[in-house]
């Protein structure tokens, strides 16, 4: 789930979009979020946006 998300990437197309980012960001983790690294870079394919997530689940 995404409360056994640990750490983020993201990359963003433009920084500029890094508010309306944030605040979708915020809905998904309203309470102790993940660490995160967020940078802008061009992106391979057409898309505004890239997130790699690390989940950690106890076995």
């Amino acid at each position: 789930t995404m409360d056994d998300v640990v750490k983020t990437t993201v990359w963003l197309e433009d920084a500029r979009d890094f508010g309306a980012f944030n605040a979708v960001y915020a809905r998904h983790f309203p309470k102790n979020p993940p660490a995160r690294t967020t940078v802008e870079s061009r992106l391979m394919i057409d898309i505004k946006i890239e997130v790699e997530a690390v989940a950690y689940l106890p076995l």
